[in-house]
């Protein structure tokens, strides 16, 4: 997924950000709310990470602004601010979840999963499809009863699926999940990843429409 992480401070915005690509994320860092603003009107992000103390003014207004407005992506606040009166308010502002600092990045991934999974329309990790099973949580997958070993992009690219069965994703979108704005992306790599995806899985697993997308062929 793309996710916008929101956060001032380099040694945790480094840290989240290593974390998030390390499985397969995409991660554009904004500094301030500015910075933040100008990110979402250009890009679509599939998860927002909000710091609530930046340079240019508190992370809540922001929230505030975006729900009022209609805009339903997900917002995973991250803050040292952790009276239970903090957290109320962060959560009626129109936050997903709360996450006090400092915190352990492994319950990030976790609650970036379980997010991503109610937003989807699907929060059981488990999911069967044909002769499929996946668990989202765990990234386990196997196929007949076989364990099957996914990249941490392949897994992306396959959530992105899952995500929406049956529905054509366009080579831009899927592009949009995998990198952010300073990557340097090479003109056929998605169609490298959804090869790699149709060797490992079978060549049914992902239709091909000519010109406009894939969608997730099992029903």
């Amino acid at each position: 997924m793309r996710i916008l992480l929101v956060e001032d401070d380099r040694v945790i915005a480094g840290a989240v950000r290593e974390q998030a690509e390390s499985e397969g994320h995409s991660v554009d860092l904004a500094a301030r709310l500015d910075a933040a603003g100008d990110a979402m009107a250009t890009a679509h992000f599939d998860l927002i990470l909000l710091d609530l103390m930046l340079p240019d003014g508190r992370g809540l207004p922001f929230l505030r602004a975006l729900r009022a407005k209609g805009d339903r992506t997900p917002v995973i606040i991250m803050t040292a601010l952790d009276q239970v009166s903090d957290r109320i308010e962060g959560l009626n502002a129109g936050a997903d979840d709360y996450l006090v600092k400092p915190f352990d990045l492994s319950e990030l991934s976790a609650r970036i999963g379980a997010v991503s999974r109610r937003y989807a329309g699907n929060p059981n990790p488990q999911i069967l499809l044909g002769d499929m099973a996946v668990d989202i949580a765990a990234r386990n997958l196997t196929r007949a009863g076989r364990p099957i070993a996914l990249t941490a992009r392949e897994w992306v690219l396959l959530e992105a699926f899952l995500a929406k069965p049956g529905q054509l994703l366009s080579k831009p979108m899927l592009e949009e999940r995998l990198y952010s704005f300073d990557a340097e992306v090479e003109s056929n790599t998605i169609e490298v990843h959804i090869s790699r995806l149709r060797k490992k899985l079978g060549a049914d697993l992902i239709q091909t429409e000519r010109g406009l997308g894939y969608r997730l062929g099992l029903s």
